[in-house]
C-alpha cells in the first residue's frame, strides 16, 4: 500500500512562516498560528512542505486503508489560505454547525475538504475561532488522542 503524501517533517513552522514571501500572508500566518495554538493547546508541526498542523489522528477506513493525519491546521498559500477543519467531514452535527458558522464568517469559498480565505481581513476571526474549536472538539471525540 502506498504511503500518504502528507506526512510530518522536521521543518520548523516558525521558520516556514518567516520565509513566506508575501508580507500580508506572512502576517496572517502568524495570527493564524497563534489562534490555532490558543484553541488546540498544541504546538505546530509541518505536514508536507506547506501545511501547518496541530495534533494528529489515526484511523483505518472500511477499505482497510490506514490514515495518519493532522487534526486541524492551515496552509498559507499564495492565493488563499487553506483551512483543514476535519471535524465537519466526519460528523453530521458538526457539518450543520459549520454551515451556519460560514454564514457569519465573511468572504470564503469551500472545496471538498478545505475552507479557503483570501486574507484574514475578509473574515470575522471570532467566527473562525469558533469553527476551529468546534471541529477540534469533534475530532477529539471521534478520534481520541494518538
Amino acid at each position: 500500500m502506498a504511503e500518504a503524501k502528507t506526512q510530518t517533517t522536521q521543518v520548523n513552522p516558525a521558520e516556514f512562516i518567516e520565509d513566506i514571501e508575501y508580507a500580508g500572508k506572512r502576517e496572517d500566518a502568524k495570527v493564524l498560528d497563534a489562534l490555532f495554538r490558543k484553541v488546540t493547546g498544541k504546538e505546530a508541526k509541518m505536514w508536507g512542505p506547506t501545511i501547518i498542523g496541530y495534533g494528529s489522528y489515526s484511523t483505518t477506513y472500511e477499505s482497510g486503508r490506514d490514515v495518519h493525519s493532522l487534526r486541524t491546521g492551515f496552509s498559507p498559500r499564495k492565493a488563499k489560505h487553506s483551512f483543514y477543519l476535519m471535524g465537519c467531514y466526519c460528523d453530521e452535527d458538526t457539518e450543520k454547525r459549520t454551515v451556519e458558522q460560514l454564514t457569519r464568517l465573511g468572504k470564503h469559498s469551500r472545496g471538498k475538504s478545505c475552507l479557503y480565505v483570501n486574507k484574514l481581513a475578509d473574515i470575522d476571526l471570532a467566527v473562525l475561532e469558533e469553527m476551529i474549536a468546534d471541529n477540534w472538539e469533534t475530532m477529539n471525540r471521534i478520534y481520541p488522542d494518538d
